[in-house]
């Protein structure tokens, strides 16, 4: 409380700089059916989010809310909820 708040020319730079990655078009190969695939996932008590790699490179990202039962579980349950929402994802 009673905390001034400074805008700096920093803050201004960083913030114009997060507004311009967040319009910037994400790059996304194609998958190359003979190559084995890599998922990367996390959780925490928001969402659940992963990543499908090919060969070092990006192919999807998947990410989604906590289901209102899924907030009562502990952090090695929502690790693996978060596996388990990636390969239904991309089971094929």
């Amino acid at each position: 409380m009673g905390a001034s708040f400074v805008w700096s020319n920093a803050c201004e730079d960083s913030f114009q700089n997060l507004k311009q990655k967040q319009v910037t078009a994400l790059v996304l190969t194609v998958p190359d059916g003979s190559g084995s695939f890599v998922i990367y996932s996390d959780a925490s008590k928001k969402g659940l989010g992963c990543v499908l790699m090919q060969q070092g490179k990006v192919v999807a990202y998947a990410s989604r809310q906590l289901k209102s039962h899924e907030h009562n579980y502990p952090t090695l349950d929502l690790e693996l909820a978060t596996v388990v929402f990636a390969l239904k994802i991309w089971r094929h």
